[in-house]
C-alpha cells in the first residue's frame, strides 16, 4: 500500500428502517468492502469499526447528520490526519449507476459530508460518491433519499458498489489521483 490512508467512512443511517435506502450506499459498499477483505465489524463507541490491515473502517451509528461526531472521534483516537480519512457517500446531483472521485470539496448540501467538515474543521479529506439522481418532480429529497431502492435500481446500483470498492482498493494502493483518473469517467 502506498497511500496514507488510514481511515475509511462508509455514510448512512443505522437501523433497519434504513438499510437499502439511497442514503445507505456508503455503508453498503463499506459492507462489499468488508465482505472482500473477509473481515467483520465490532460494535464500539465510534460505531461499527473493522480493519483492513492498518486501516480503520468506519460506519457511524450516530445517523447521517452527526456523522461528524464519530468520525473526529476516531481520528482523534487514531491520531489520523485528515487527509488520510476517505469517504464514501451518496450524491443526488450523480445520476444513478455513476461515481465521482474528489480530493476534497464542499459537502454540497450533503448533512452527512457537511458534519464532517464540521466536525473535522476542513473540506480537505477525499471521497467517493456515489449517484442516486435527484429525485423525480413533486417528490420531496428526503423522502427519495430515505426511499428504497427500486428492483430496477439495484439492478444499476449493484455493479457500481462493486465499482465503489475498486475505488477504495486504487485509491489505498495508487492513490487518489490514479482513481479519479480511472474511475471519474465511467
Amino acid at each position: 500500500m502506498t497511500n496514507d490512508i488510514r481511515m475509511i467512512v462508509g455514510l448512512g443511517n443505522p437501523g433497519l428502517d434504513y438499510q437499502k435506502t439511497r442514503h445507505n450506499a456508503g455503508f453498503m459498499a463499506l459492507d462489499r468492502l468488508m465482505a472482500k477483505k473477509n473481515s467483520q465489524f465490532v460494535r464500539n463507541r465510534f460505531g461499527l469499526v473493522g480493519k483492513w490491515g492498518n486501516i480503520v473502517l468506519l460506519k457511524p451509528l450516530t445517523y447521517m447528520n452527526l456523522s461528524g461526531q464519530a468520525v473526529a472521534a476516531v481520528q482523534k483516537f487514531y491520531k489520523i490526519p485528515t487527509q488520510s480519512i476517505l469517504v464514501i457517500a451518496d450524491d443526488l446531483d450523480l445520476p444513478l449507476g455513476r461515481l465521482r472521485i474528489r480530493q476534497k470539496g464542499s459537502s454540497g448540501g450533503h448533512n452527512g459530508l457537511k458534519s464532517i467538515v464540521q466536525g473535522l474543521g476542513t473540506d480537505a479529506f477525499p471521497r467517493i460518491k456515489i449517484g442516486i439522481s435527484h429525485p423525480p418532480d413533486q417528490m420531496r429529497v428526503i423522502d427519495w433519499v430515505l426511499g428504497r431502492f427500486s428492483r430496477e435500481e439495484w439492478k444499476i446500483l449493484d455493479p457500481v458498489l462493486d465499482q465503489a470498492v475498486e475505488a477504495c482498493e486504487c485509491i489505498v494502493v495508487k492513490g487518489v489521483q490514479e482513481a479519479m483518473n480511472r474511475f471519474n469517467g465511467l
